[in-house]
């Protein structure tokens, strides 16, 4: 079986190939079909069915059959559709208190999220206690 002449092909179907070309032209290595490119080839079945198409864009028969017969074809999508942003931790205040009372006894206290009005009273009533 021969390669279809250019001017064999539909104005549609050329158009197409050119495209398919195009693509080739450009890409790297392992790289898949886009997605548009498949929506296309499967178009253009309806007018000139899976063998003629499949040929003329230099697609796999079976590959272009399979995505014709699956009810609807998924879509690729470049990223992931949902993104969990996680809030930004929150640097609580943080406070450390020295004590000593001059006969040797030291106290320290270390706060973490503390309120300067409860920082206050706790300063004077360790103050009273020593």
């Amino acid at each position: 079986m021969g390669a279809i002449a250019r001017g064999s092909l539909p104005a549609d179907l050329q158009w197409a190939r050119g495209r398919f070309q195009a693509w080739r032209g450009r890409r790297t290595a392992g790289e898949r079909i886009p997605q548009s490119l498949w929506a296309l080839a499967v178009q253009l079945t309806n007018a000139h069915g899976v063998g003629r198409t499949a040929a003329a864009l230099g697609l796999d028969y079976y590959s272009l059959k399979k995505r014709i017969d699956s009810p609807a074809t998924p879509r690729q999508s470049g990223g992931p559709s949902f993104v969990e942003l996680t809030p930004p931790a929150i640097v609580a205040k943080q406070c450390q208190l020295e004590f000593d009372n001059g006969s040797g006894a030291t106290l320290r206290v270390q706060l973490v999220g503390y309120d300067a009005a409860d920082i206050e009273a706790l300063a004077r009533g360790l103050r009273d206690a020593l």
